[in-house]
Formats: C-alpha cells, structure tokens, sequence
C-alpha cells in the first residue's frame, strides 16, 4: 500500500485528490509540521527537506507535487489522468506542470512563507504587494490558457485540473483574488467534483 506523508491544505492536499480520483488504497500519515515533526530525524530520512507531501510505494520514495502525480497517472494509466509518455499531449501536461508550478504557485508560496512560514524577523511584508501583483499576471495567462476549454488539456479532465484548482483553491485561503470570474468559475467546477469531498474527509480524519 502507497504511504503519503502529508499536512492538511498543503500541497500534499493535491496528491491526495489524486489518489481519491485513481480510488486506489493509500495510508495517510499526517506530518505535524507545525509542531517540527518534519524536521525530525526519521521524517528527515524520507524528505531530505522536511517538507510534504512525499509517498513511499514499497520503498520507492518520491517527493515534489507534481512529480508523485505524474508517477501515480503513470502507475494507473487506466485511469486517464495523466496523457502517455512521449506523446504530443504529454508535453502540454508538461508545460502546464512547469507553468503552475513556476508561475502560478510560486508567489502564494512566496505569501505563506512571508506570512507565516517564515520566523517573524525573516519575513518581508513588502514583498506581499508584488506577490499579489505577480499572481494576478499569472492569472490573466491562465485565464488565456483556459479560454474556451472545459478542462485544461481540452476536452478531458487530467492531473493539471487537480493541480490548477487546488492552487487556486490555496489563493482563495490566502485571499488571493483571481480577477477573473472565469477562473473562479473553473475553480468552482473542478472543487465540486465529489473526490475532493473525500480529501477533505481524509484530511480531517487525520487531525
């Protein structure tokens, strides 16, 4: 059975959206990081960084979001979730893998370590305006990205649609607005879906 080292309303959240969607079996190990669990020397061992998520499938340890998705689609290629390797459609999950990651994410990553994350002597409040600044550019590229499609790879619901709502999802708990009522529309849609139901009932369970 697949371990997932996680935190509630972390990025392990969208792993386990995924493996709600695969509907394979999983042990959800919480992580209490806000009480230094990651850093501690077992943990280490798992996740050099202390972070979540990370997963164990007999003994194979992955971490970083993204990666363990595209691993999981790949592992269940039943399920449709993640496009075939070497193929045309695997590269624009690709690209949208980088692009959410690199652009979309990084300045609510940039928000939480600057808000909570980081030691208060560490943080830099100035830096919040131009990390809304930088979301909102990023959102009006999704927003394009997005046009006249039902999901992001086209016509087929995929890994990236779990990736792009849930970190959509993060800025609407950092009250972080899109400033795109189609984005917020998409957001809603994708979260309605009865699988993030479940993540919400695993991770509570786990508290």
């Amino acid at each position: 059975m697949i371990k997932l080292y996680g935190y509630p309303r972390s990025r392990s959240t969208r792993v386990v959206w995924m493996l709600e969607e695969l509907g394979v079996d999983y042990e959800y190990i919480k992580i209490e990081l806000l009480k230094g669990a990651g850093q501690a020397e077992d943990y280490l061992k798992v996740h050099a960084d202390g972070k979540v998520p990370a997963i164990d499938d007999d003994g194979f340890v992955l971490t970083e979001s993204a990666a363990i998705m595209t691993y999981l689609g790949d592992k269940y290629p039943a399920s449709n979730l993640v496009p075939m390797p070497n193929s045309k459609q695997r590269a624009k999950y690709d690209e949208w893998c980088f692009f959410v990651l690199t652009e979309l994410e990084q300045p609510l990553w940039t928000t939480g370590k600057h808000t909570f994350v980081f030691p208060e002597e560490k943080r830099v409040p100035e830096i919040l305006e131009i990390a809304r600044w930088e979301f909102l550019k990023a959102c009006k590229v999704l927003a394009q990205r997005l046009e006249n499609k039902t999901f992001a790879l086209g016509e087929s619901y995929s890994a990236i649609d779990i990736l792009v709502a849930q970190t959509l999802l993060w800025a609407k708990a950092f009250d972080m607005p899109t400033g795109s009522k189609e984005l917020d529309a998409y957001r809603d849609r994708i979260s309605a879906r009865p699988s993030l139901g479940r993540v919400v009932d695993r991770e509570t369970a786990a508290n």
